[in-house]
């Protein structure tokens, strides 16, 4: 066994192989700039140690391999003094890939958005199912109580990203991976501190399907007109499409024009393989349907159109390796998710604070969406805004924002001194309230004074927030006792 160091311990990936490495029988350590839950109370139940900050002295004498997360660059001091030192280094994408995934079959979900959600469904069913599944997310599985686990089964389901993979290696993450099965939830323009356009991200997607092989199964979003043409530049695997807008068919017929598809019939069927007939409107009940036939009905606590794409993604991928997948819908009334996707922090006084990760427009737009179909008109949703990852903090979805929070009625926007432009033009785009503060204390302040019996509050970042979802929700509390 090794003795490892983990530069970026504390990202949702880089966890992840932290977890998977300890359960492995190695001795874990790392190191990170910003340390915050969930990530951080599973390393520490994992008895791993966390050195705050990327400093040379915190990465022990003795280790036999660092393992470096994509968050770091030429310049940081522990980068310099490993490459000095001459120390072993690998990136995490890359340790997975020698250490998890030879000789088992390896079902990797990627897209823009819904691959964590995604990827705990699958994981969640191939376990309903008996298959005893090894996983690795991006987020703490709730049914799981961890991001990560070896597994005993054959099958690895993996959150594929498509962010870079470490300063060494400018290929995606998923490019590693090499999986019998691909789900390609859907493709936008995101990740601006790497990407330059759409078609940057599209020829790292073309990657990842030539590495897919015959034998096995691409599941692809059918009303994605982006990645229909990531399958137009060459595709050798047998394709099956999901969606509910037959309008939006692309990217099966893109398929039948490009490629070695096993079932040329396809064109006859129904514009998707899977669909569904929703019976609520909040998706929370739908019935599936597989190639015209109806396979069961789900009734479950997830909401929204874009987490049925999610679930009917995950169905066709555990259909692909064999399951039968009808036996299983009953089992997702019991999914619980993953931290931080709508997660209810809890409920006070009748106000209900949610806890959203939140990092591009779409995703934010669709979470409301499903949100209100739930609430109804009747209720005001408060959000309270942060614009944190790479792309918002570079501006690349500022001209989106406003637009994607039209399903709020107030929203107070965190903007940082640091912020590199202007939120005033996004909060004054709102349809509904918008206020800007310029730090933490004084967003749960401006949220304070505006909510009232019956709002559902929703924090939305893909960071910490310097703990804001449960300050507030402390205050709230403390002021019912009051």
């Amino acid at each position: 066994m090794l003795k490892l160091h983990i530069l970026g311990v504390a990202g949702t990936f880089m966890g992840g192989v932290a977890a998977l490495a300890r359960e492995l029988g190695h001795e874990v350590e790392g190191s990170d700039q910003a340390v915050y839950p969930p990530m951080s109370t599973q390393l520490e139940q994992l008895g791993i140690a966390l050195r705050q900050g990327y400093l040379p002295e915190h990465i022990s004498a003795d280790c036999d391999e660092v393992v470096i997360g994509n968050a770091l660059s030429r310049g940081n001091a522990a980068v310099e003094q490993v490459l000095d030192d001459g120390r072993r280094y690998t990136s995490g994408a890359q340790w997975l890939s020698e250490n998890l995934l030879p000789g088992r079959d390896t079902l990797a979900v990627a897209g823009t958005h819904g691959k964590t959600t995604t990827t705990s469904i699958l994981t969640y069913l191939l376990q309903a199912a008996g298959r005893e599944p090894g996983f690795l997310i991006g987020g703490v599985a709730e049914d799981f109580g961890a991001s990560a686990r070896v597994g005993a089964g054959r099958e690895f389901v993996v959150e594929a990203d498509e962010y870079d993979t470490a300063f060494f290696d400018k290929r995606s993450k998923f490019v590693h991976y090499r999986p019998l099965v691909a789900i390609l939830n859907n493709l936008e323009y995101d990740h601006a501190d790497i990407f330059p356009d759409v078609a940057a991200i599209q020829r790292q997607f073309h990657h990842l399907v030539r590495t897919v092989p015959r034998r096995g199964r691409l599941i692809v979003n059918g009303e994605d007109q982006h990645l229909a043409q990531v399958l137009a530049m060459g595709c050798w695997t047998p394709v099956e499409t999901f969606g509910l807008d037959a309008s939006l068919a692309v990217a099966s017929q893109a398929a039948l024009q490009h490629g070695d598809r096993a079932d040329e019939g396809a064109a006859a069927r129904a514009a998707f393989d899977w669909t569904a007939r929703l019976l609520q409107e909040d998706g929370s009940a739908f019935v599936v349907v597989h190639r015209g036939i109806e396979v069961g009905e789900v009734h479950w606590p997830l909401l929204g159109r874009h987490n049925v794409m999610n679930a009917l993604a995950a169905l066709a991928a555990s259909h692909a390796i064999g399951v039968e997948v009808a036996t299983l819908l009953p089992a997702l009334a019991q999914f619980h998710s993953v931290k931080r996707r709508l997660e209810v922090i809890g409920e006070v006084d009748g106000i209900t604070v949610y806890d959203d990760f939140a990092h591009h427009p779409t995703a934010i737009a669709t979470t409301l969406a499903g949100l209100r179909a739930k609430v109804g008109d009747a209720r005001r949703i408060l959000v309270a805004m942060e614009p944190r990852s790479n792309s918002m903090r570079l501006g690349a979805h500022a001209d989106a924002l406003a637009p994607s929070l039209d399903g709020a009625d107030v929203v107070v926007f965190l903007h940082r001194p640091e912020l590199a432009w202007d939120a005033g033009k996004v909060v004054a785009g709102l349809r509904g309230e918008g206020v800007a503060a310029p730090d933490v204390d004084a967003l749960i302040a401006a949220l304070r004074e505006r909510v009232r019996h019956g709002d559902h509050v929703v924090f939305m970042s893909n960071g910490g927030f310097d703990g804001a979802p449960r300050r507030f929700f402390a205050a709230l509390r403390d002021q019912a006792a009051g």
